[in-house]
């Protein structure tokens, strides 16, 4: 008998189907897909929430990234993708609607979850300290991913120090700066 896929949807069951084992307490909706309630919550079924059926040159990256990662509770509304400048792809084949950006990534700073490409946890950080104007919740988010992983503030910090042509070089430090001491307790506060 084959099996079903961890994340299904419509073109697995009927809409209906999917709603009555939901109230039967056999699936959960997690993002667009829905997943049996016993199904681990592993990167790879984040990653197959995040984008079913996405084509290789594409990479999830930045938010949705940091959810594949564990730092977010809940995916992104639209996915966060990115390819590689040197790929040559056609958006018209996308199945819903997603931020699509073209960037510069090397190999090693893909990870494979199930199949599906996604940034590293370093290379998460990296773009998301970047950004000119973060979101409110990005320092957060970038305290979250470094205490998943405490040695990716030095090696992020590094490869920022020592970029030579980088749009907003000081503002991505102070970010980063920033999402270090939000986990950090205050040695002024009094506590009693």
């Amino acid at each position: 008998m084959a099996r079903l896929p961890s994340v299904l949807d419509t073109a697995d069951l009927p809409l209906a189907e999917l709603c009555a084992a939901r109230l039967d307490g056999e699936l959960m909706r997690l993002g667009d897909g829905w997943c049996p309630v016993d199904e681990p919550d592993l990167p790879s079924l984040r990653a197959a929430v995040v984008a079913p059926g996405l084509p290789a040159p594409f990479v999830i990256e930045r938010r949705s990234a940091a959810w594949v990662h564990g730092a977010l509770p809940t995916p992104p509304t639209a996915p966060e993708c990115c390819v590689p400048h040197v790929a040559r792809v056609s958006t018209r084949s996308l199945p819903r609607a997603m931020v699509l950006r073209e960037v510069a990534i090397t190999a090693d700073e893909i990870t494979v979850f199930g199949g599906i490409r996604c940034t590293t946890l370093d290379r998460t950080v990296y773009d998301l300290v970047r950004e000119p104007k973060p979101a409110p919740d990005a320092v957060p988010l970038v305290a979250a991913l470094i205490g998943l992983d405490a040695g990716a503030l030095g090696r992020v910090r590094a490869r920022i120090q020592e970029a030579r042509r980088m749009p907003h070089k000081a503002a991505a430090l102070r970010h980063l700066d920033a999402a270090t001491e939000v986990g950090q307790p205050s040695l002024t506060r009094y506590t009693s």
